[in-house]
């Protein structure tokens, strides 16, 4: 757990035992902690590869189904078009990360983000 996200591993011992510098305890006793953690931790979440915890993914999927029965009874749902969007979909979807601009000088910043000043 350490060596994924340490970070995220301080936060929720902190968080959940008010363990702020856990290098102080034995390692045997920070490992039984680690364990024994929420499923929904940073650090759990991480390991599973989530972004969402299953009370959060299910409020989504129940608010789609309900939006699609909705949707059903209307006119465009009889004919099958303008099908409502998925909340849980676009929660799970992976963005593609872009990479931030590049400035050779604090003057090119300051002119691409406040114009050109005299």
């Amino acid at each position: 757990m350490i060596r994924l996200d340490e970070d995220a591993l301080i936060c929720d011992l902190a968080e959940t035992y008010h363990i702020l510098n856990y290098k102080a305890l034995p390692p045997d006793l920070v490992g039984v902690l680690s364990i024994g953690l929420r499923n929904d931790s940073r650090i759990k979440m991480k390991i599973g590869k989530q972004d969402l915890n299953i009370s959060d993914q299910l409020m989504a999927a129940t608010v789609d189904r309900l939006s699609i029965l909705i949707w059903q009874n209307t006119e465009d749902g009889h004919k099958g078009i303008n099908k409502p969007p998925s909340i849980l979909e676009s929660l799970t979807q992976h963005k593609k990360i872009t990479q931030a601009p590049k400035f050779s000088s604090i003057e090119e910043f300051k002119d691409k983000y406040y114009g050109k000043r005299d």
